[in-house]
């Protein structure tokens, strides 16, 4: 590590300077990645309650479909499911959390309207249309969770790459060039110290 820079009070003061200001970034730095590791643990856990409940919610669903594909053939499903609307009905919004811009899906659960005729179908259809239309809730919050860890992520793999150059570079470079130049001015203060002495002495 190079710190024989010029030993003169302007670069100390500028060394001292420079060492604050790294540890005041080092600080901001370790408080913001674990701001965003409290969030990412927070969102870790709804992402598994999710993830429970949709497994649960596409077997009940494909259980009905199957049988309904049983009962009223495929190609009648089939074209029961074109005739359902697919229009989105959610927003994406944003929030931020230390600077980071994470989703927000904004949805709200309509109420249930049956998009097809009653005539020729069975209960399997009803339940089949419900529980699909459960899982589609679900993929919209397990959507905004997964992106959000995602980015959480990557921005806690730049923060702890910021604050460990700070931490076993900067910092240490700076601790050594005030340590360096203090010992010398130290020792030029008592060298003219000494110097004025004598020469008082010899007058």
């Amino acid at each position: 590590m190079d710190i024989h820079i010029a030993p003169t009070k302007a670069n100390l003061i500028k060394s001292k300077n420079l060492l604050e200001f790294s540890k005041n970034g080092f600080d901001l730095l370790d408080k913001k990645r674990n701001v965003l590791i409290r969030e990412m643990m927070t969102l870790m856990d709804r992402v598994k309650d999710i993830q429970s409940r949709m497994a649960d919610t596409f077997r009940e669903a494909f259980e009905a479909l199957q049988i309904a594909n049983v009962s009223m053939g495929v190609q009648e499903i089939k074209e029961i499911g074109l005739s359902i609307s697919t229009k989105e009905d959610f927003k994406i919004l944003t929030r931020s959390v230390m600077g980071v811009e994470i989703p927000k899906i904004k949805f709200e659960e309509s109420d249930i309207k049956a998009q097809y005729g009653f005539y020729q179908t069975n209960p399997a259809v009803d339940l089949a249309f419900i529980k699909f239309r459960e899982v589609k809730y679900l993929i919209y919050e397990i959507a905004e969770i997964e992106t959000s860890v995602y980015k959480l992520a990557l921005e806690i793999k730049k923060t702890q790459k910021r604050a460990n150059a700070l931490e076993k570079i900067q910092i240490p470079k700076y601790q050594e060039q005030v340590k360096y130049m203090e010992e010398v001015l130290e020792e030029k203060e008592r060298e003219d110290f000494f110097r004025l002495k004598r020469v008082k002495n010899r007058k």
